[in-house]
C-alpha cells in the first residue's frame, strides 16, 4: 500500500510541476505579445505626432465631396 501512495503522490508532483511549467511558458508568451503590441503602439503614436497635421486633413471634406 505504501508504494501506490507514493506513486499517486509522485504523479500528482509531476503533473503539477508541469503546469507550473506551462504556467511560466505562458507568461513568457504573454510578455513577449505585449511587448510586441506596445512597440507598434509606439510606432503608430510616433507617426501621428511626426504627421498629425497631414493626417487630419486626409478626414477634412473638400469642396464639394
Amino acid at each position: 500500500m505504501p508504494q501506490q501512495l507514493s506513486r499517486g503522490e509522485s504523479s500528482r508532483s509531476d503533473r503539477q510541476h508541469e503546469q507550473e511549467q506551462d504556467a511560466q511558458e505562458r507568461r513568457v508568451v504573454t510578455e513577449t505579445q505585449d511587448d510586441a503590441l506596445d512597440s507598434v503602439l509606439d510606432d503608430i503614436e510616433a507617426t501621428l505626432e511626426t504627421n498629425a497635421e497631414e493626417y487630419v486633413r486626409s478626414f477634412v471634406q473638400q469642396g464639394g465631396e
